[in-house]
């Protein structure tokens, strides 16, 4: 099944248990990103030029009981700037909030941190990014001033967990990708 080995990745990258993902963790919906050139999942390595242009993230239930007002999408990089000194993780790459539950897209929410593509260098090694929808609770509403600036600077050491805990969102959907530089040549971890 899709989930177990979603799931699977995600503890074997120590992705789970992690700051922003519990260990119980179960997902009740599905992320499907696809950029122009790749579609990455369950971990799956691409490189800084598959991913510069903004991807289409779907979404669905895994079960007809699944169900939400609407949704916050986060796109976050845990390994900023590199995967051994992870000092300005998360890294915000993009914020989507008030994506309608009848939307089938992220793009159709409010872009509340613009997409930043990853740009990890080629001596760093993979760095795991995370697509994460949360179900948002009754009644949310957030401006851009509570996310933070748009300015590479401002992106630096989100704190996705509290920022979540702060306003009642709930971890329904994950996806990961892992990402080189361009030049990357190093390891086990083949293209």
């Amino acid at each position: 099944m899709a989930i177990s080995s979603l799931t699977n990745t995600l503890i074997s990258a120590s992705l789970i248990p992690s700051p922003i993902i519990p260990a119980n963790f179960t997902p009740s919906y599905t992320l499907n990103i696809s950029f122009p050139s790749k579609s990455p999942s369950n971990g799956s390595l691409v490189r800084v030029s598959d991913v510069k242009e903004k991807p289409n993230v779907t979404f669905s239930a895994t079960s007809d009981s699944a169900s939400a007002q609407s949704f916050t999408f986060f796109l976050i990089d845990p390994d900023a700037p590199t995967p051994d000194d992870p000092k300005f993780a998360y890294w915000r790459h993009w914020v989507v909030t008030n994506i309608p539950s009848t939307a089938k897209e992220i793009s159709e929410g409010k872009t509340l941190t613009q997409y930043l593509a990853p740009g990890p260098k080629d001596e760093s090694g993979p760095h795991r990014y995370l697509f994460l929808l949360f179900k948002e609770p009754e009644g949310f509403s957030i401006e851009k001033s509570d996310v933070g600036g748009e300015e590479f600077v401002d992106r630096r050491s989100f704190e996705a967990r509290k920022f979540a805990e702060r306003y009642g969102l709930e971890l329904v959907g994950v996806q990961w990708m892992r990402g080189v530089g361009d030049g990357w040549n190093g390891g086990k971890d083949e293209l």
